[in-house]
């Protein structure tokens, strides 16, 4: 058989393999029955020995057709996106903003309103009078329906108008290389999902859009923990740890009433009209924390439910990559395909339900302190 189709790393959790496949930089869950059956039909010399030992034979042709589509979808070559010869335009410097962070002197151009409110309300507590002495000049403008990103002017990122959230996550992470002093292969993964550290350790909370996540990080911060990192968690390939991204937290406007008494000032931050889809937001500073990175000790999927009562419970690693993958960029890197899998193995994961606040602090903290135990 075909052996360039087979994964390129294996390791099992439970009842469940994660394969990866090295050609489309993809991760796929299994159940241990048809990762036999893939072994099988990866280790036959023939089309005819797999079919001839299958049991019952008359569902050979199914199990075959259904192996095949499988390999054939998990080896599918990215298509490059990123057209390199496009020129750099300075005439769409029309907004101009700057930042100050980690003592580095950071410029960001924007030709619009709607462009600038992809990137800078996240980062509006970081702004400063303008200075001569820039680290780093990035440009975002819109041309012909695609949103452009620009470092030092050479072209990082183009994609779809609709696609605004690629190019967040990936000025999000030129901006981590340039704070942390990192290129970008340095990275295993950003992380879609929201990193907590008690000084210690250090916890990344995931979830859909709308279950509580950055709500819950809004919430802990008020209750002594320190938000490492929002909406995008990096991962440093040289530690394995969870480096800070100074962004604000996002909150959706579901959630200012539960906050608002919680949080000073809460209700004096400026509310941020982008879209239809993410409704009214307000941005939440938080402190920075005490260090740069913390090692990650757990993943938390996080499920708010009205009037539900906290729960905190294993789940399965089927269950949380559903959720991690689809929207967190990992690198196509071997080795940190195999870091990254080593790091999953390592980690306690569960699932959190909560409504009530106290409650759902106090889980939290026990957690910490559980993690820590091991330390």
């Amino acid at each position: 058989m075909n052996n360039n189709l087979a994964p390129t790393y294996k390791k099992l959790f439970g009842g469940y393999w994660v394969l990866w496949y090295s050609i489309s930089n993809t991760y796929s869950v299994v159940e241990s029955s048809f990762k036999n059956l893939l072994d099988y039909y990866l280790q036959s010399e023939t089309i005819d020995s797999f079919k001839a030992n299958l049991q019952p034979r008359a569902n050979a042709e199914t199990l075959l057709e259904t192996i095949d589509n499988y390999l054939n979808d998990c080896n599918k070559t990215p298509t490059p996106t990123l057209n390199n010869h496009t020129v750099f335009d300075a005439s769409n410097r029309c907004i101009l903003k700057h930042y100050i962070i980690k003592g580095k002197s950071i410029r960001v151009n924007f030709d619009s309103e709607l462009v600038l409110k992809t990137i800078h309300p996240a980062l509006a507590h970081l702004s400063t009078e303008l200075s001569n002495n820039i680290h780093t000049t990035f440009d975002i403008y819109l041309k012909n329906e695609s949103l452009l990103l620009f470092k030092d002017e050479q072209l990082i990122s183009c994609v779809p108008k609709r696609d605004y959230h690629l190019m967040q996550g990936k000025f999000i992470m030129q901006l981590l290389c340039t704070i942390h002093d990192n290129e970008e292969e340095d990275w295993v993964s950003t992380f879609h999902g929201s990193t907590l550290t008690d000084s210690i350790s250090s916890v990344l909370f995931v979830g859909e859009s709308g279950k509580g996540k950055s709500t819950l990080c809004a919430l802990l911060t008020a209750n002594g923990f320190d938000l490492l990192a929002d909406d995008v968690s990096p991962m440093l390939s040289k530690n394995s740890c969870i480096y800070h991204n100074p962004s604000a937290i996002s909150i959706k406007e579901g959630a200012f009433n539960l906050l608002e008494p919680i949080i000073n000032t809460f209700s004096d931050l400026p509310i941020i009209k982008f879209n239809k889809t993410k409704g009214p937001l307000k941005y939440i500073a938080c402190t920075n924390p005490k260090k740069n990175f913390y090692p990650c000790k757990a993943i938390v999927l996080v499920n708010y439910k009205s009037n539900a009562d906290t729960k905190l419970e294993s789940v399965s690693i089927k269950t949380l990559l559903e959720t991690l993958i689809p929207d967190s960029w990992l690198s196509p890197n071997p080795l940190h395909a195999k870091q990254f899998l080593e790091w999953l193995e390592s980690l306690d994961i569960f699932k959190l339900t909560y409504s009530d606040t106290k409650s759902v602090t106090n889980a939290v903290s026990k957690l910490f302190k559980q993690l820590n135990k091991n330390l």
